[in-house]
């Protein structure tokens, strides 16, 4: 069973930057694809960026595309969020996902494990 643990989360300005990992344990991550998604105060869980297993695909959400970043480090079994140019849209809980298959995936229900989720907050 593997467990994924968020970190890098917190309060920022508008304008900012954060960058957030994902370390998995129990089991080594670095064949699968894996994702990060969020949830603001009362909207569902919407897909934020996915990566395949090898880093070579990613996409993601429009409302990030240009100002976010997936990224890997197999070696580490760490999945990064790299977040620019923040908005307070997009304030929310980010959930980092991991699933079975090896490709990409916006879908939250092809994920199959998920991390606790870190939160973030920008201010205006």
């Amino acid at each position: 069973q593997a467990q994924l643990v968020e970190s890098g989360g917190g309060l920022v300005q508008a304008g900012g930057s954060l960058r957030l990992s994902c370390a998995a344990s129990g089991r080594t991550l670095s064949n699968n694809g894996m994702g990060w998604f969020r949830r603001a105060p009362g909207k569902e869980r919407e897909f934020v960026a996915t990566i395949s297993w090898s880093g070579s695909s990613t996409e993601y959400a429009d409302s990030v595309k240009g100002r976010f970043t997936i990224s890997r480090d197999n070696s580490k079994d760490t999945v990064y969020l790299q977040m620019n140019r923040l908005k307070p849209e997009d304030t929310a809980v980010y959930y980092c996902a991991a699933r079975r298959g090896a490709g990409t995936a916006q879908i939250r229900y092809a994920y199959d494990y998920w991390g606790q989720g870190t939160q973030v907050t920008v201010s205006s």
